[in-house]
């Protein structure tokens, strides 16, 4: 079966005009014109990427992306009509893992898709076992161990710590977390990073607001260590 994607856009125009385009990238496009729908649809059958737009009657968009969250790692775009920090970082906050901002060109979307699509849990030869203090990380398993406890964390957020602990005491720029976590730099945003890091540090820090793994080199950009 091909990739499977649920585009959930209450205005009917948008989302038919979204899933013709998707469909011309030979992607099979399942429409949902509320986050109501969308949990139905996606409960009868998981697709690979959701698409969601914000503004969506009854259950909002970051409601819905939080619903999903509960339950599934899936990619989730947030689509949001204005460029406006507080939306961006909010669809973020909820557990997106990129968003676009209206109107946006097909072949941008796609472009999103793919990068999302290739991301897929990365394993290290020679690196079965990851210790940093009382964080274990184990690649190949997909696993990351708190105090010996296992940590849920999406695929974005795996593959952003494995790509920080491969490289152990390295700093990474935002720039180059973009461009080898997202699989993109040119039309990526330095807020999907700083987002990420912070939901990160909940997970896998003990206090998050004073991370003793995940720390900022200031001026620089983020770095693990032990």
């Amino acid at each position: 079966m091909g990739t499977r994607i649920l585009a959930v856009e209450d205005d009917e125009r948008i989302r038919e005009a979204v899933k013709l385009a998707l469909e011309d990238e030979g992607w099979s496009v399942e429409g949902a014109a509320s986050g109501e729908e969308a949990v139905e649809l996606f409960h009868r059958q998981v697709p690979d990427v959701v698409l969601i737009d914000i503004m969506l009657p009854g259950i909002d968009g970051f409601e819905l992306c939080r619903t999903l969250r509960k339950s599934s790692d899936v990619p989730i775009v947030m689509v949001t009509a204005r460029n406006d920090t507080h939306d961006v970082v909010a669809g973020l906050e909820a557990g997106a893992d990129d968003y676009l901002t209206k109107p946006f060109a097909p072949k941008e979307l796609s472009a999103r898709i793919r990068a999302l699509l290739r991301r897929i849990r990365p394993t290290q030869p020679g690196h079965e076992r990851l210790v940093f203090g009382d964080l274990e990380l184990i690649p190949e398993e997909g696993t990351v161990l708190r105090g010996g406890q296992p940590v849920h964390l999406t695929r974005t957020e795996f593959r952003l710590l494995c790509e920080l602990a491969e490289n152990r005491g390295k700093v990474f720029s935002r720039e180059e977390l973009l461009d080898r976590v997202w699989g993109y730099d040119y039309f990526g945003d330095g807020r999907l990073v700083d987002v990420h890091i912070r939901r990160l540090r909940t997970k896998v820090e003990i206090d998050a607001a004073a991370p003793r793994h995940v720390v900022t080199v200031r001026g620089l950009g983020y770095r693990l260590q032990s």
